[in-house]
């Protein structure tokens, strides 16, 4: 399920709005497990729990989507098949 972008620049009503979406996800995901045969707390306890092994890593590692590729591309390709000039 997308989220919907932010409607505020204000960053209390940025969370408020984050919520909203986020506990709608979660209704649907718990509405979808308890349909597969799992029960609403099994499935609570199993979404606390991811949400902590998330933010766990997060921790170590914050905003990775940010952050700049490493590495040297040429080299990583060498014995993958490619030829390079």
């Amino acid at each position: 399920m997308p989220f919907p972008s932010p409607q505020s620049q204000n960053p209390q009503q940025r969370i408020e709005e984050l919520k909203a979406a986020a506990r709608e996800a979660l209704e649907d995901v718990i509405a979808s497990a308890n349909k597969a045969g799992w029960g609403t707390r099994e499935v609570h306890v199993a979404l606390v729990e991811a949400a902590h092994s998330l933010e766990n890593a997060n921790s170590a590692n914050p905003d990775t989507a940010g952050d700049p590729p490493s590495g040297d591309a040429v080299r990583e390709q060498i014995g993958h098949g490619e030829q390079f000039d």
